[in-house]
């Protein structure tokens, strides 16, 4: 049996979990609203406030999907109670951010500035020019926008310029030396 699948989700105070018909799981919680349809085998019972995420049969693919489950729905339980954040720096000479209206424009050395269009669901803030913190109730959608902004200007090798996460570690290549 799944380890992670058969761990109870302890439900913190002000988050309501409903389950209407054809497995529609509703969390709700003092940041928003989130909504997900479980998989056909799994079924979602609430006991107070322990979740427990149950599979119907002991088949491959339902087995694999019982511990996804449960992962969701604790992401989607502490999204709406305490949310998620991503940090990202950005590293170069004259490489900077700014948040303009619906829209992160980025001068990254290209020749125009990137504008990446921030979705409704995503808080973006700037601070010191060069740290983006996006912020979300969505685990997936936080980290997508992460990887999105990430891949206009990955790290590179030599110089380490580029957009990182905060933390991350960029292994630095030797460059060509003249004999």
């Amino acid at each position: 049996m799944s380890r992670i699948g058969k761990t109870p989700i302890t439900l913190p105070d002000k988050v309501k979990v409903t389950v209407a018909d054809g497995n529609q799981v509703t969390v709700e919680g003092p940041k928003g609203k989130l909504n997900w349809e479980l998989p056909k085998a799994i079924s979602l019972t609430v006991e107070g406030t322990k979740l427990t995420v149950e599979r119907g049969s002991e088949n491959r693919e339902v087995r694999a999907l019982h511990g996804l489950s449960r992962a969701l729905v604790n992401n989607m339980v502490t999204g709406v109670s305490a949310g998620f954040r991503k940090d990202l720096e950005i590293q170069g000479v004259g490489f900077r951010a700014a948040v303009k209206g619906d829209k992160l424009d980025l001068s990254i050395g290209y020749s125009h500035p990137v504008l990446f269009p921030i979705p409704k669901e995503i808080k973006v803030a700037v601070t010191d020019n060069t740290k983006i913190s996006i912020e979300g109730i969505d685990r997936q959608l936080v980290g997508q926008v992460a990887a999105d902004i990430r891949a206009y200007y990955p790290p590179e090798p030599y110089k380490g310029k580029g957009i990182r996460y905060a933390g991350e570690q960029v292994r630095r290549k030797e460059g060509k030396t003249v004999q």
